[in-house]
């Protein structure tokens, strides 16, 4: 299980073949490459900065990988986050998962994504032609861990009126 938090780009290819080439028993690999779209909300974005914490960030994450190795047989794990100035087009996040069987390694693919979404220490801001603003957890996001019985730390609780 391999975790990354890098200003550097990353290849698809190469941090795939890496995942195979670590046992015979593969039998599945999934992966989740995330990348600067140039519209957000609205607004065309020029670029984007990510923020961390380091130590905090790199927790958080590992975190998360231990918590998807509960929950499926992983036999190998990637997950790479860059930080820094990006661009439209740049990749951010790599999340790449290796198992025996397809089923485990789409689930646990897209826990790990949807977990890093809300809980994982990074900060985005972006640069739009009115300025540059902080981007927040959408509550897509923080919803998306209901299906895996997690509660976002950034969800509100309404209470009843």
């Amino acid at each position: 299980m391999a975790i990354f938090v890098q200003t550097e780009d990353f290849d698809l290819s190469t941090e795939v073949a890496k995942l195979r080439a670590h046992s015979p028993k593969v039998g599945a690999i999934v992966s989740f490459v995330g990348v600067v779209r140039d519209l957000n909300e609205g607004l065309d974005v020029q670029s984007m900065e990510l923020e961390h914490y380091p130590g905090m960030t790199e927790k958080a994450l590992q975190e998360i990988v231990a918590e998807a190795q509960r929950r499926w047989a992983l036999m190998e794990c990637l997950v790479i986050h860059r930080v820094g100035l990006l661009q439209p087009l740049d990749q951010i996040v790599l999340v790449a998962v290796a198992t025996a069987h397809r089923g485990e390694a789409f689930s646990a693919c897209e826990f790990i994504m949807d977990y890093l979404k809300t809980q994982a220490a990074f900060w985005k801001k972006e640069q739009t032609p009115e300025g540059q603003r902080w981007v927040d957890a959408r509550e897509t996001d923080d919803l998306a861990l209901t299906k895996w019985g997690l509660v976002s730390s950034n969800a509100v609780v309404k209470s009843a009126p």
